[in-house]
């Protein structure tokens, strides 16, 4: 018997059968285990290595009860990570099925992503893929190699392609006190952002230590009161903030 999308396989760290901060809806998430930024506030760090073990290979059709079971009460699924990208061929072969599928079908597929991948890759997703959430570290070079440990050039590549595309659905910003929230750098983020859609979908989040890595000093979770400041620095034109 030939193989089919379904027996693809994939380093799935973990999944969340319900979730209305990762897309738009109730949504059921796959978090997806290897990462290629080390990010200094990764709030899944557990995420970043590599998979080595078999006990994290599951295959599409593993997680089709799952999320048939919770499909009554979702408008879609996400898959995260880590960085979902770098498992291209078991994104695809899950929202493949997904779609195929005459009681998953209506669900939208969407992918949560450091913005690293090549065209090639994001080529090949753009077909089973409804929209695609990328997280922008930061918009200065520097900080953002400082913060990842990898260029922003990529991320902000994805950014302009994924819009021309009609598959971005919003940006990330990451909001860490000290580190990428200087007034300046936050205005000139808005600027290039609205340059590309002046009502482009923005999320700010706050950084919260809850779940980090220790760092040395001690990286500082902004106030309410800071990230309402640094949205009022980053928003230009029409673009849509939400903060969280």
């Amino acid at each position: 018997m030939s193989a089919t999308p379904a027996d693809t396989t994939g380093f799935v760290a973990d999944t969340i059968t319900f979730s209305n901060v990762d897309g738009p809806g109730n949504r059921f998430v796959v978090f997806l285990q290897g990462c290629n930024f080390d990010c200094v506030a990764c709030h899944n760090p557990q995420t970043i290595p590599l998979a080595t073990g078999e006990h994290f290979r599951t295959s599409v059709a593993e997680l089709l009860p799952r999320i048939r079971r919770a499909a009554p009460f979702l408008g879609g699924i996400t898959v995260s990570g880590g960085e979902a990208t770098l498992q291209p061929d078991f994104v695809h072969a899950l929202f493949s099925t997904v779609k195929a599928d005459p009681d998953l079908g209506r669900l939208s597929c969407f992918i949560d992503s450091n913005g690293t991948p090549d065209d090639a890759t994001w080529q090949r997703l753009a077909p089973v893929t409804d929209g695609t959430m990328i997280d922008l570290k930061c918009f200065d070079p520097d900080i953002h190699l400082q913060m990842t440990g990898k260029s922003n050039a990529p991320v902000l590549h994805s950014i302009e392609l994924l819009h021309g595309m009609g598959l971005l659905y919003e940006v990330r910003l990451l909001v860490l006190k000290g580190v990428n929230d200087d007034p300046a750098l936050l205005r000139r983020t808005g600027e290039w952002l609205a340059s590309i859609d002046p009502a482009m979908r923005v999320k700010m989040i706050a950084f919260r230590a809850h779940g980090a890595r220790p760092h040395e000093p001690a990286l500082v979770p902004p106030t309410h009161e800071e990230l309402e400041a640094a949205a009022a620095n980053l928003q230009v034109a029409d673009l849509e903030l939400c903060l969280v």
